[in-house]
């Protein structure tokens, strides 16, 4: 008897397998808003060879010498609309800002070779844009994964950069895990989200976006092409989104920009990078820390830009999570132009 169990579990195993492997080969249409270009939308080519799309917006009056370079999240997220509206209210005040959605994200190209999307890519890509356009210095402000980058640019172009904001900043490349057993003081008084991964498991579970995964990480390959590869991380960033607030009303529409195969693969380059704290120890470059009171890094992720970047100022936003842009828009620009007028 226990022969025949063994045997029937055996056979139920590779049946089940057998349909798992045959439902990740069948292409599939998620049903999700795809981006498409606003108005306001150019286009860089670099000679990195990505074609990076962007918005501009022109500072008024007396200009300030240097640009704000928004960079966003992700890996494999985009510019939102409501970013462009509300860091370009600094305009007013003299600078040009410019918003871009990396390589493989929102408007931007996608790369063919998905093993070409890496953390120092980013960085060269950004390298790219500051050289074209032929400023001494620029001010970046960077959203959470986009903090991270700002850090692994910052330690390779130390020179060429004023000032940082760091708003709601994921974890430094590469992440020193230990840090998430830091608790934050009482006096925050911290709030936790919304946690929605019960809710994001089946479709991340999706045989073919596995088998998506599967291949585009071992493989470097494309199992689907970038419009159904997007689709899957635009599904569930309608889900994830919502423990990105405070207030679930306040949640931000998914327009559609989510890059799959550069959320894959950028986090798979994480590992060999150098570590850029080396060489920003003791570094001078003012910077200011936003966090909101209900955003999902870990405090000790946190606290460690507040310890490498000596010349920084913390602000804690009330009522606001991980997309402070999304539920303070009117403080988080206030905040960000009180420093940088400071």
């Amino acid at each position: 008897m226990k022969k025949i169990i063994l045997k029937f579990t055996k056979w139920a195993l590779l049946i089940c397998l057998a349909i798992f492997i045959v439902k990740g080969c069948i292409p599939t249409t998620p049903d999700v808003p795809h981006i498409t270009p606003r108005a306001t939308t150019q286009y860089w080519n670099l000679p990195t060879g990505s074609k990076i799309a962007y918005t501009h917006i022109a500072g008024k009056g007396e200009k300030k010498p240097y640009p704000i370079i928004y960079l966003h999240g992700g890996p494999g997220g985009y510019v939102y609309t409501k970013n462009i509206e509300t860091l370009g209210k600094l305009s007013a005040s003299g600078y040009d800002v410019y918003l871009y959605d990396q390589v493989g994200c929102g408007l931007s190209e996608r790369l063919e070779n998905v093993s070409e999307y890496t953390a120092v890519r980013h960085v060269n890509d950004l390298e790219a844009i500051v050289k074209l356009l032929g400023v001494e210095k620029v001010i970046l402000v960077g959203q959470s994964w986009g903090g991270a980058l700002a850090v692994l640019y910052s330690a390779e172009h130390l020179d060429k950069v004023d000032r940082i904001v760091f708003t709601c900043p994921g974890a430094i490349k590469p992440a020193n895990e230990a840090l998430e057993k830091i608790k934050a003081p009482d006096s925050l008084n911290l709030k936790e989200p919304y946690n929605p991964n019960s809710k994001i498991l089946p479709i991340v579970l999706q045989p073919r976006y596995v088998s998506i995964g599967i291949w585009a990480r071992f493989f470097g390959k494309k199992l689907a092409n970038d419009k159904e590869a997007d689709g899957y991380l635009t599904g569930m960033a309608n889900v994830f989104t919502k423990g990105l607030v405070c207030d679930s009303t306040n949640v931000l529409k998914e327009e559609g920009g989510a890059g799959s195969y550069c959320n894959l693969n950028t986090s798979v380059s994480y590992g060999g990078l150098k570590d850029p704290r080396i060489k920003l120890k003791n570094n001078k470059i003012p910077v200011l820390v936003m966090k909101g009171q209900c955003d999902n890094i870990d405090w000790g992720y946190t606290k460690e830009y507040l310890d490498l970047f000596s010349n920084s100022t913390f602000k804690l936003i009330p009522s606001a999570g991980h997309q402070i842009f999304a539920e303070q828009p009117e403080l988080y620009t206030k905040t960000i132009k009180d420093f940088l007028t400071q």
